[in-house]
């Protein structure tokens, strides 16, 4: 679990596993996927649906606000130590407040204590995506190409990053 106080006045942000399936999870990972859909083509959405958050090699995490969700990540584990960071989606009246940089370091922590070695992810290539790829360049991952069962597409931008052990 991670915590981040924020100003007095707007509680203490927590980070911990959770369920996709509680019903405001739901909500707003239907957010999420409607987002999703209007920024890309349908055959360019990779984000999960609530069938994949739930299977056995997702770990799937919340963040909430004085016990009120703010925002959604998850790991999929991909095999040989790599992962992929998936479904991540801040609240649209919270974003760039600093909440998705706390869920990504939290989720390279959880990589990192689960003994994985590298993280990767996709991203769109459109504008409303630059600042999560400005985020995720931050944080130390790179443009790579495609990994897993992805293939090159002009609306999509991968990235990834190694993780040293934990010590």
């Amino acid at each position: 679990m991670s915590t981040l106080s924020d100003p007095p006045s707007e509680g203490v942000l927590v980070v911990s596993a959770d369920d996709p399936r509680s019903p405001e999870v739901v909500t707003l990972l239907d957010a999420h996927l409607r987002l999703m859909h209007a920024l890309s083509p349908p055959q360019d959405v990779h984000a999960l649906d609530l069938d994949g958050l739930t299977r056995p090699h997702v770990g799937f995490f919340s963040v909430r606000r004085d016990g009120e969700l703010v925002a959604v990540g998850a790991l999929a584990e991909l095999g040989g130590g790599h992962v992929e960071l998936k479904s991540m989606h801040t609240r649209s009246d919270l974003r760039r407040s600093g909440i998705a940089r706390l869920l990504v370091r939290h989720l390279l922590q959880e990589a990192r204590a689960r003994g994985l070695s590298r993280v990767s992810l996709e991203t769109g290539t459109q504008p409303e995506f630059a600042a999560a790829r400005g985020l995720y360049a931050a944080e130390g991952f790179e443009v790579c190409g495609p990994f897993g069962g992805y293939v090159e597409s002009a609306f999509s931008t991968f990235m990834t990053r190694r993780l040293p052990p934990e010590r």
